[in-house]
């Protein structure tokens, strides 16, 4: 037993000294070196339908590569350009305006920057819609030349902007405070009424523009354009009536296609021409179901000479009544200008049907904007007028304090990331309940929004130029990617 013993003993320091010798002799190789860091290339903004996460950046990293998986891939490819986008944003009503107004000096200051600014808390919108003087949602009827019952001011002497000055809604001064924050901002402006003594009817509320007063209702326009621009406002472009086939409202006009194919065609566009007036004219600003009634008025080419586009909402129809206009007319633009968020709405509901319809379906069918309805409402949904909406839910409420409804995430979600005269590009849409639009703005950053619209976490894969990244979003929720 001792004698086994003492071989193995043996045997050990045998081998122990063989080891040692080894490693006298021969270095060491050294171990390898630890894998580079992973670099994030893809900032990922995400919002969630049950508000847990509100339009917060993710802290994850995506980075692309070529490592296999199953998952759907929705494609993107700059190199397939489509429309130039003008922007995202709200009708800024005259109620709106007198709601933000009332708040205190550095409340309204810091709303106004992270609503308007590039700050990196902002969500940069960078378009507005105007009433050409009340909506339904001011707190009043009025128009910029109203006169006692049974009086005309066929020469528009009486024709004032200070409804919306200081003293009055504060619009236009509330205007300039955004114009400091960003002066490039385009704008949009449309009348729910003309002067009620221009009207068949002589009230608010429905009636038609009297024949006779075409030519100084477009003088009216003209006025208009240009006492905004004295006081360094710029609009873009008009619309010669919101909702021409909408007469209930208050205020409304009913506006026939073949009415305004003649206001456009005899008065407003050479009226413009004369006063060297180059706004743009857009035509109807209505729903999606009467594709008919602006493909009406370009059908004539003296009509069609003095418009560069259509307007619409989607109350009624469906998104695809854009292609069919612009697919008429490709060389005329579409819009997409109202639609709004209801007090009586779920905000994962609002969030998937507006993401799907307003931003992604207007963008896919060639609009240059996407426009949600009011920016402002009080906490009882007003000021509206007498019969106005009572049920339109502002982007955010404002009181004592300002709180963000599901409206301003709607928007957030492309105005933060998509400035004015980046282009739509190619991207895949519609695979296992992933909605998705793609852009490249004019810096050269590239930018997918996506949707799913279903019930549980889905995973997926951005595939752009040969190389994925793999990501994945909770069930009714939209996320924003952003990458060089």
């Amino acid at each position: 037993m001792k004698f086994n013993s003492l071989l193995l003993v043996f045997a050990w320091l045998i081998s122990f000294h063989g080891d040692c010798s080894k490693d006298s002799q021969d270095p060491i190789d050294p171990p390898p070196p630890p894998p580079p860091p992973a670099v994030n290339q893809v900032d990922f903004w995400l919002t969630k339908g049950d508000q847990s996460v509100l339009l917060q950046k993710q802290n994850g990293i995506l980075a692309f590569g070529t490592t296999a998986n199953g998952f759907t891939n929705l494609d993107m490819d700059s190199a397939q350009q489509f429309q130039t986008v003008d922007g995202f944003g709200y009708t800024l009503t005259s109620g709106s305006a007198q709601l933000i107004n009332s708040l205190s000096a550095n409340t309204k200051s810091a709303l106004l920057r992270e609503l308007f600014s590039n700050d990196a808390n902002a969500i940069g919108i960078n378009y507005l819609r105007l009433s050409i003087g009340a909506s339904d949602l001011s707190a009043s009827v009025y128009s910029y030349d109203d006169m006692p019952a049974g009086q005309t001011d066929p020469t528009l002497a009486n024709f004032s902007l200070n409804p919306d000055r200081a003293g009055g809604t504060g619009l236009i001064p509330l205007l300039k405070e955004i114009l400091q924050i960003t002066p490039s901002i385009k704008i949009m402006a449309t009348p729910w009424s003309p002067p009620v003594w221009m009207k068949d009817n002589g009230s608010s509320i429905g009636g038609s523009l009297k024949p006779e007063y075409y030519s100084v209702y477009a003088q009216y326009f003209v006025k208009y354009i240009q006492g905004m621009q004295a006081e360094g406002i710029i609009i873009d472009a008009i619309t010669p009536q919101n909702e021409p086939l909408h007469p209930g409202n208050n205020p409304s006009l009913l506006m026939t296609a073949a009415q305004q194919k003649e206001f456009i065609r005899d008065h407003l566009g050479p009226t413009f021409q004369t006063a060297g007036i180059t706004t743009k004219i857009v035509t109807y600003d209505h729903n999606c179901d009467r594709p008919d009634y602006p493909l009406e008025i370009l059908a004539d080419p003296a009509a069609r000479a003095f418009v560069n586009g259509s307007a619409f909402h989607l109350y009624a129809g469906d998104i695809s009544a854009l292609s069919t206009v612009h697919s008429a007319y490709p060389d005329k633009d579409v819009y997409f200008t109202e639609q709004y968020t209801a007090s009586t709405g779920g905000f994962e509901g609002d969030l998937k049907w507006h993401l799907k319809n307003v931003i992604i379906g207007s963008m896919r069918n060639w609009s240059k904007t996407a426009l949600e309805w009011n920016l402002a409402n009080d906490q009882s949904f007003g000021p509206h007028t007498p019969g106005g909406c009572t049920t339109c839910k502002g982007a955010i409420t404002v009181s004592s304090s300002v709180t963000r409804n599901v409206g301003y995430y709607i928007i957030a979600h492309a105005s933060k990331f998509v400035p004015t005269g980046s282009k739509r590009v190619m991207s895949t849409s519609g695979m296992n309940g992933l909605f998705s639009v793609g852009f490249i703005t004019p810096d050269g950053k590239k930018v997918l929004v996506v949707l799913n619209e279903g019930n549980a976490t889905t995973a997926f894969n951005i595939r752009f130029k040969g190389k994925w990244t793999a990501t994945a979003l909770p069930a009714s929720s939209v996320g924003t990617y952003v990458w060089n």
